[in-house]
């Protein structure tokens, strides 16, 4: 199969430059870096796709036992890389992708040098010692909505995802991203985001890393961020003046300045 057509890959930026790979969360896609892509073009030679079962990726390569696991996610990332013979690659993920780009790199480290989350979770649901933000009903109540009425559940849930009740069309864009991706399949990846421990692995990360969190996203507080950025040796926390889950729409500057910045330091 025809890698770059299955994940619907899209190169910009100048080749013979750091490699930047852009990866969406649950329920997007790579329209969701549209205001951050453009602006590191013109420093890095920038890679986006969207992961099968979402945006323009080919849906005859879905397969439910593949992407019951963030191992099938992470295996989508190391084929684009394969494909374009990708090395020396700045793996910035999106929410769930956080944790995708940290298997990924486990599987794979001759292909990354950095890891860049924003708004990471290796883990939704509370427990003694672990504040995720979720308890563990309502994780089960949120799967229950997304299995009955997905749908309904994009067109409550979106706006309160993204956090900027001043802006409503951040919150209509989610939406509409949520509700353009095919149920069956959203369903399986929700169940994947929501359900996945990741802790144990951010031991693995050698990598330099940044951890990019909102002052305020319902999603990923702000112990998360605190857990992930103490758990992964040497990493850097950075805090934005933001709202939301969402920062590279709702705070499209500063999140690019962030990004940015930790990558011109590691040259």
């Amino acid at each position: 199969m025809d890698i770059l057509r299955r994940n619907n890959v899209k190169v910009i930026g100048s080749p013979g430059r750091q490699v930047v790979v852009l990866a969406h969360g649950f329920g997007c896609d790579q329209n969701m870096w549209r205001l951050v892509a453009p602006a590191l073009a013109g420093e890095f030679h920038v890679v986006l796709f969207d992961y099968v079962g979402s945006g323009g990726s080919d849906p005859s390569a879905w397969s439910d036992q593949r992407y019951m696991s963030l191992d099938g996610y992470a295996r989508d990332v190391i084929e684009v890389c394969e494909a374009l013979d990708l090395e020396d690659v700045a793996f910035v993920g999106h929410s769930v992708s956080s944790m995708i780009g940290v298997r990924a790199a486990a599987v794979a480290p001759e292909r990354f040098s950095s890891l860049a989350m924003v708004g990471p979770s290796p883990c939704y649901i509370d427990d003694d010692t672990y504040c995720g933000g979720f308890s563990a009903e309502d994780i089960d109540e949120l799967l229950e909505s997304i299995e009955s009425n997905y749908l309904g559940w994009s067109a409550a849930m979106a706006p309160v995802i993204m956090g900027s009740p001043d802006r409503p069309e951040l919150g209509e864009e989610l939406t509409h991203s949520f509700c353009a991706a095919d149920p069956a399949m959203a369903r399986v990846f929700a169940r994947t985001t929501f359900l996945s421990d990741s802790r144990g692995d951010l031991k693995s990360v050698t990598v330099p890393t940044l951890v990019l969190e909102c002052a305020q996203d319902a999603i990923a507080p702000r112990e998360v961020g605190a857990h992930v950025h103490a758990a992964i040796p040497g990493s850097r926390l950075v805090t934005l003046d933001a709202t939301g889950h969402c920062p590279q729409l709702s705070a499209p500057e500063a999140t690019t300045s962030a990004i940015r910045t930790f990558l011109r330091e590691l040259r």
